[in-house]
């Protein structure tokens, strides 16, 4: 597996335990999420060459959570954010920040798409890829637009 998918699997797997435990809306969340995210990098990434990257995703991720949780509601209005799978609602918040927020030299907008596309097929239901693509089409083509 590649270093940064590796990376991305890590991060998604630390938010839906997060995201599990109801953390998102507690003080000290973000500590906690700190404290999952370097435990499964242990678990998950012995090795990883890049750790900051890890690290960053997540912490961008919660930087932005409020916006990319109604970019979510407003890309998906029939499925409030509550209704959304956890591991689908947790591949589109890493998705959509890799989308708005990263360095699109490092991550072009195909690839943090497709790269949320790989992680619902390896994570989530049968259908969890088309949503996932729907939903970051959606926001793609709307930040593309002039």
């Amino acid at each position: 597996m590649a270093s940064r998918h590796l990376s991305r699997s890590i991060v998604m797997q630390s938010l839906y335990e997060w995201d599990f435990y109801g953390l998102p809306v507690h003080p000290g969340a973000k500590e906690k999420l700190d404290t999952i995210v370097e435990r499964n990098i242990r678990d998950f990434g012995p090795g990883l060459e890049d750790v900051n990257f890890v690290k960053s995703l997540a912490e961008g991720v919660v930087t932005h959570l409020a916006d990319i949780d109604k970019i979510i509601e407003k890309a998906a209005p029939e499925w409030p954010i509550a209704q959304i799978p956890l591991v689908d609602r947790n591949v589109l918040r890493l998705g959509l920040f890799e989308l708005l927020y990263a360095n699109k030299d490092e991550v072009p907008p195909k690839v943090a798409i497709n790269e949320a596309i790989e992680l619902a097929k390896s994570f989530a239901g049968p259908i969890s890829g088309k949503f996932i693509n729907g939903v970051l089409g959606t926001v793609y083509k709307q930040i593309e637009e002039p």
